[in-house]
C-alpha cells in the first residue's frame, strides 16, 4: 500500500524526534518517498543531516530562504504529498493546528494542504492530560485528522504514564490505513484465526502447525478497508491487529461458542482458523505419568463450526478456507457446497510457501458458480487484498440482484 506513495513527515522539538528517523526508514522500507519538515525546536534534538540522509530528499526547516531553492515550500510539499504525518507532534504544534495559526514551515503547509493527515502526539504526561490539550486533539479529530494515542510508558522526564511516541510499526500501519481505500466502510466482518489447543491432561494438547498469519493478514486489511472486524483467535504469538473486537479462545468448543455467540451480528464471516477436528474423549485431571506401556487415546468428534453456520447464514457472505495435501479442487470445491459456503480459499500444504508458519500464501479461491481464479505465491496480506476483493464482488453482485 506504500509502494510509490509521497509522505510529507513533520518532525517537532521533542525528545521523541530521534524515533522519527526509525520512521523514515520503515517508510522507506515499505517503499514510500519521504520529504521531512523539522521545526527549528526540531533540529536541537537530531540533525536535519541526519533525516536527509535516512529519506534521501531535502530537509525542510526555514520558511524564509530564497525561492529558487524551496520554490515557495508550504505550497510544493503541500501538493507533493498523499499523506502529512507529524511525529512526534508536540502541544505547541498541535495547539497552533487547532487555532488556525500558521507562523512556521510546518504549521503553514499543514494550513496549505488538504491531504489525509495523522498526529502522533508525544510529550510529558501532564501536558497531554491538561485540558487545553486535549481540547486542541478532540478539536482536531472533529475537523478530520487522525490523532493516534499515546503510547503509556517510561517518559524522558523519569516519569511514568501515557505520553510516549507510539511503536513505529503502529505508526506505519495506521500511516497504511489512512491510505487504503474505506470500499468496506462500517461493514460487520468476523474473522477467525489460528490453531486450537485440545488439553490431554493440564501440561499436554493436540493442535496444529497454524500461526493465524492468515486470519491476523484478514484482519488487517479489513481493518485497514474501514470495516469493523471481530477478531477470534485461538493460541498464536502474534501482535494483535487493530480491530473493533478481539476474543482469544483456546479450544474448538470455546472458538465454537465465540463464533455463536457473534456471528449473527455480523455480514461476512471468514472462517480461517485452523479448527481441531477432534478432542480427547477423556481430557485427565492430573498429568497423565509416563510407564512401561503404550498409551491408547480415544478422540471424539468437534463441532463442525463452519456448518453449523452455513445452516443459518441467511444474506450473510461466508468464506471458508480448505489446505490438502492432494485433490485439492476436487476436496475444496466438495466442502463449499457442502457446507453452504460463498467462496473457499484452498491451498495445497505440498507447495513451498503455501504452508503453515510462512509469511506468504498460494491461494485459489473458488465461488459458488464454480469459478476458479488461482493466484501465484504472494504475501499474506496480498492474499487477504485477493479475497476481500472477491468478497465485494459478492456483495455487489447481491446488491444488483436485489434490484
Amino acid at each position: 500500500m506504500l509502494e510509490d506513495k509521497k509522505i510529507v513527515l513533520g518532525v517537532t522539538g521533542g525528545i521523541a524526534a530521534y524515533k522519527a528517523a526509525e520512521l523514515i526508514r520503515a517508510l522507506i522500507k515499505k517503499g514510500a518517498q519521504v520529504k521531512v519538515i523539522m521545526t527549528k525546536s526540531a533540529a536541537e534534538f537530531i540533525t536535519p543531516l541526519t533525516m536527509q540522509t535516512l529519506s534521501q530528499n531535502q530537509v525542510y526547516t526555514d520558511m524564509f530562504v530564497p525561492a529558487d531553492k524551496y520554490e515557495i515550500a508550504h505550497i510544493t510539499l503541500a501538493e507533493y504529498a498523499d499523506a502529512f504525518i507529524i511525529a512526534p507532534a508536540t502541544a505547541n504544534i498541535i495547539g497552533k493546528i487547532a487555532s488556525g495559526i500558521g507562523d512556521d514551515l510546518l504549521s503553514t503547509t499543514i494550513m496549505a494542504q488538504e491531504k489525509p493527515t495523522l498526529i502522533c502526539p508525544a510529550m510529558n504526561d501532564k501536558m497531554l492530560s491538561n485540558p487545553i490539550v486535549q481540547e486542541n486533539i478532540n478539536k482536531l479529530k472533529k475537523i478530520g485528522y487522525v490523532v493516534l494515542d499515546s503510547a503509556e510508558g517510561d517518559l524522558a522526564c523519569k516519569t511514568k504514564g501515557k505520553g510516549r511516541l507510539p511503536d513505529i510499526a503502529e505508526i506505519v500501519e495506521e500511516i497504511e490505513t489512512l491510505l487504503t481505500p474505506k470500499d468496506f466502510k462500517g461493514a460487520k466482518i468476523l474473522i477467525t484465526a489460528g490453531p486450537t489447543e485440545e488439553p490431554l491432561d493440564p501440561v499436554r494438547f493436540i493442535t496444529n502447525l497454524s500461526s493465524g498469519k492468515m486470519g491476523y493478514a484478514l484482519a488487517v486489511e479489513a481493518h485497514r478497508r474501514g470495516a469493523k472486524v471481530t477478531l477470534i483467535s485461538g493460541p498464536t504469538n502474534l501482535p494483535l491487529p487493530l480491530a473493533e473486537k478481539i476474543i482469544k479462545v483456546r479450544t474448538a468448543k470455546e472458538m465454537y461458542k465465540a463464533v455463536m455467540d457473534n456471528y449473527k451480528k455480523a455480514e461476512i464471516i471468514i472462517k480461517a482458523a485452523a479448527v481441531a477436528d477432534y478432542c480427547p474423549k477423556i481430557s485427565a485431571a492430573e498429568k497423565i505419568k509416563k510407564y512401561e506401556r503404550t498409551l491408547s487415546l480415544e478422540l471424539k468428534n468437534n463441532p463442525d463450526i463452519i456448518a453449523e453456520i452455513g445452516k443459518n447464514k441467511g444474506k450473510r457472505v461466508l468464506v471458508g478456507f480448505a489446505m490438502e495435501t492432494k485433490n485439492l479442487l476436487a476436496n475444496a470445491a466438495e466442502k463449499l457446497k457442502k457446507k453452504n459456503m460463498d467462496l473457499i480459499v484452498a491451498n495445497n500444504l505440498r507447495e513451498e510457501g503455501a504452508g503453515f508458519r510462512t509469511d506468504t500464501n498460494i491461494i485459489t479461491i473458488i465461488d459458488r458458480e464454480g469459478r476458479v481464479e488461482s493466484f501465484d505465491k504472494m504475501t499474506k496480506i496480498e492474499a487477504a487484498e485477493k479475497i476481500l476483493d472477491r468478497v465485494k464482488k459478492i456483495i455487489s453482485r447481491k446488491g444488483r440482484s436485489k434490484k
